[in-house]
């Protein structure tokens, strides 16, 4: 209890980035026509049109390897009060969400991109914290 009262900012935004790339990631694997399909007709008319299950591919590492560092993140808090894991997660998490972010501005999606600012918001609050 003591580690979550100390931690609990870091460790709720740990959690809400565990839902968001987790879900995100695994919605990309069990729908992966649905999803290339759709994503060839979003960049149909960018530079990506051609390599998009490429960036696809990419794009589940990131983030499932992002939601494993949270996970290790809260591990990390709990059992040794240290903050390491939750660090790497933050700044993995921004560089997806800016990989993200640069899609959708490549797309001309800019509805799209400011969705993705409410999501990198707080994980800026997260590095801030963490640092």
């Amino acid at each position: 209890m003591h580690q979550f009262l100390s931690f609990a900012t870091e460790l709720l935004i740990l959690a809400f980035l565990i839902i968001t790339f987790l879900q995100s990631g695994i919605d990309k694997l069990l729908d992966w026509k649905g999803n290339v399909t759709w994503l060839k007709g979003h960049f149909s008319e960018s530079p990506f049109k051609n390599i998009v299950p490429q960036l696809l591919v990419v794009l589940v590492i990131l983030e499932m390897i992002t939601a494993l560092l949270c996970f290790a993140g809260i591990y990390q808090i709990f059992t040794s009060s240290k903050t390491e894991f939750a660090f790497y997660a933050a700044i993995l998490s921004s560089i997806t969400l800016l990989c993200l972010l640069f899609g959708q501005r490549m797309a001309k999606d800019y509805e799209g991109a400011k969705t993705i600012v409410i999501y990198f918001i707080p994980i800026v609050l997260l590095v801030y914290l963490l640092q």
